[in-house]
């Protein structure tokens, strides 16, 4: 109080001199005592924040790598779902053709049954009649009858042979495609 008086007359004395720069010496000190505390606490924010930043880039550089492994994996399984695809288009296909076979073969068979059953009852009613022959005909005529019913039932065997031919011709297609559908 003696300076800010001395100070204000208009003179220092040098004792108020000392005084008032230990004072700025004592605040000089502590600013720069605060400043190293500062500096210390940035230091050790900024290695904290490098340590930070080097597992991040780390980390940033093994997602990346996943990353990649991930993209390799995809176009993999693209590749594979367009074969599956493929195949299983071709599959279809090849289903239906043996659906389509399926049917013929059902429908030739349905159609041999229904001339055999037609050939055993020509065949039948030929023998009744044959039966018959020998009192409506005289036997002058009997071996031209004869003669007319074996030419109906060779005529009529080889319709038959004509359709089992169709027939195995069919299945062994049928037997192939289901070979190929196998592989």
């Amino acid at each position: 109080m003696v300076c800010l008086y001395v100070v204000l007359s208009g003179g220092e004395t040098p004792e108020c001199k000392v005084e008032h720069l230990m004072g700025k010496l004592r605040r000089l000190q502590q600013g720069k005592k605060a400043l190293e505390e500062g500096i210390e606490k940035m230091m050790s924010v900024k290695d904290i924040l490098q340590n930070e930043l080097t597992t991040l880039q780390t980390e940033a550089y093994k997602l990346e790598g996943i990353l990649k492994e991930k993209e390799e994996l995809c176009r993999k399984l693209q590749f594979q779902c367009e074969d599956v695809d493929r195949y299983l288009k071709q599959n279809k296909k090849i289903e239906e053709q043996l659906d389509k076979y399926r049917c013929e073969i059902q429908e030739l068979t349905l159609k041999h049954r229904k001339q055999r059953m037609k050939f055993e009852n020509q065949l039948f009613q030929l023998i009744e009649q044959h039966k018959n022959l020998h009192s409506l005909y005289t036997p002058e005529r009997l071996p031209e009858e004869i003669a007319s019913a074996e030419n109906t039932k060779s005529q009529l065997l080889l319709a038959e042979q004509m359709k089992l031919a169709q027939l195995h011709r069919l299945n062994e297609e049928l037997v192939e495609m289901e070979k190929q559908i196998s592989e």
